[in-house]
């Protein structure tokens, strides 16, 4: 099978939503592949199904002051948030064998193979969903690795987090009537994490969350993250990658 891959750049939460929703129309009657798309979004909060509004620590103030958008969506899960700096992949796949959970365990499997060949080991937590550290590794978060996010206080930091696993990766989706999947994952590779500061990330307080520039002291670029999920994508889900421009 071919997935076409849409590398889009920054784009807007809304406009990229109802993208999913026209071409997951397609994909259901056969008029287009199955597609994925990557792209970063501008400082934004979503909050899934589960989501609570108690999760969002900021006031209309400050959201307006730090120019964060926030959207109530269809896929599962609880808030995160999004912004430049993080890798968002949006599958648009027929699900064919394959049950929602089973979907979700093959993104973390991805996004697993995807990191151990940019160097850095990450795995599952039982109960919990998305990509996560081990406490042992995520403590080489150091200030001076935390140069992108300089508000970011010391005590949050997962070094001092009581040894406690940290989140790099967010999954959230939606399987629609038609067996077609949207929404996704959000992989850290360089965001400003301060602004994880204004959220309960994915309703978990007592976790916390990381990003690949915190932890190496050369981050990898943005273009071998995305080189690497795509192969690791093609692995797992068994299908040709086929990069194509609009």
């Amino acid at each position: 099978m071919e997935l076409q891959i849409l590398d889009l750049g920054l784009v807007d939460y809304e406009p990229a939503w109802r993208l999913q929703d026209e071409y997951a129309a397609q994909i259901a009657v056969g008029t287009r592949p199955p597609t994925l798309l990557l792209l970063e979004h501008p400082h934004t909060f979503t909050f899934g199904r589960r989501g609570n509004a108690e999760n969002l620590l900021w006031s209309p103030e400050e959201l307006t002051r730090r120019g964060v958008s926030v959207h109530w969506v269809d896929r599962g899960g609880d808030v995160t948030y999004h912004g430049p700096g993080q890798l968002v992949g949006y599958p648009l796949l027929r699900l064919v064998g394959t049950d929602h959970v089973g979907y979700v365990r093959n993104l973390e499997k991805v996004l697993i193979a995807a990191l151990a060949r940019l160097g850095l080991a990450s795995g599952q937590i039982s109960g919990k969903t998305g990509v996560w550290v081990q406490a042992e590794i995520a403590s080489r978060c150091k200030p001076e690795n935390r140069h992108t996010c300089p508000e970011r206080t010391p005590s949050r930091c997962p070094s001092g987090s009581a040894g406690k696993p940290a989140k790099i990766a967010a999954i959230g989706v939606k399987v629609d009537a038609n067996g077609v999947t949207r929404h996704g994952f959000a992989l850290n590779v360089n965001p400003q994490m301060d602004y994880f500061d204004g959220i309960i990330p994915c309703g978990i307080a007592d976790y916390p969350v990381i990003s690949l520039a915190e932890i190496f002291p050369a981050q990898p670029e943005m273009d071998s993250v995305k080189r690497e999920v795509l192969r690791a994508f093609g692995e797992v889900f068994a299908v040709e990658i086929r990069p194509i421009s609009i």
